[in-house]
């Protein structure tokens, strides 16, 4: 498909979107679009109501969302936290399986931002995500990118190995095989954590209809520091890759729009690494 006519479809789902969620008027247009400020790819229930964001998911709960007949029989299907996320969800949602493109032209987003998605891509298919970010982006624009910090990860065991070989200690030693688990359990998970946490009748069903844990995409394919993530965008064409806190950004109005805090605006996942990057200009 080329890139004229992949734009044209895009250019219509972004217009249906719109039609279906009107926001303030903005400060330009492409070609008579409202342009979007914020992507928020990937975002589970992870969303902002922000009226210049728009949430990009196809996750279980928004597809529910999106359907009259599975939103009204919502309370029977979900409970607990999930029906908690799912009463939560605010309107402005687009679900979109990612993986067939981001559904916006070329050059008509202000801003692409995901968090704790790159890093369950293959390679491969990380790197041409990330370009897919890079194309809808207009000139300038940033994208910001959190992932687990990998490098956290290390210092922190290597940290506790000499812990264990100067104390010795049986208690110090006992914990130590804990800190595999954010490095490996990831990698290496078999079953989806929603799903285990069910009963065994609804666990058995979720398991049979929905896969496991590597088919729903819930694994680890691949770890970023600070510096491989940073070489990842420079060779999909961004600039001035930059590490940030997650209540730090060039993006303007950042704590407003609540996507690396929670209410609180305490951070909502820590130990992650956070990094924003410009698209070059024209």
């Amino acid at each position: 498909m080329g890139r004229k006519t992949r734009d044209s479809q895009y250019l219509r789902s972004a217009r249906h979107f719109q039609a279906r969620h009107r926001r303030p008027k903005s400060r330009v247009r492409f070609q008579g679009l409202e342009p979007v400020k914020i992507l928020n790819l990937g975002c589970g229930t992870k969303v902002s109501p922000h009226p210049d964001v728009v949430n990009i998911d196809w996750s279980i709960l928004l597809r529910i969302r999106s359907n009259f007949l599975l939103r009204a029989v919502a309370p029977i299907l979900l409970n607990g936290d999930r029906l908690r996320r799912f009463n939560s969800l605010p309107n402005n949602l687009m679900v979109h399986d990612l993986s067939r493109g981001i559904p916006f032209p070329a050059n008509s987003v202000d801003v692409v931002y995901h968090s704790h998605v790159l890093e369950h891509l293959d390679r491969g298919i990380a790197k041409e995500f990330v370009a897919e970010c890079a194309r809808v982006l207009r000139p300038g624009g940033i994208i910001r990118i959190a992932v687990p910090d990998y490098e956290r990860y290390c210092r922190t065991y290597l940290e506790h190995v000499e812990l264990c070989a100067v104390d010795g200690g049986h208690a110090t030693i006992a914990d130590h095989d804990a800190l595999f688990e954010p490095l490996l359990k990831m990698s290496v998970l078999r079953e989806a954590h929603g799903t285990s946490t069910q009963r065994p009748l609804r666990r058995f069903i979720e398991n049979l209809l929905l896969g496991d844990a590597r088919k729903r995409g819930e694994t680890h394919q691949w770890m970023y520091d600070r510096f491989n993530l940073s070489w990842l965008l420079q060779s999909c064409g961004f600039i001035q890759p930059a590490v940030r806190t997650f209540d730090t950004s060039n993006i303007p109005d950042w704590l407003n729009l609540r996507l690396d805090c929670d209410d609180a605006g305490d951070e909502y996942k820590p130990e992650s690494l956070y990094m924003e990057a410009v698209k070059v200009s024209m």
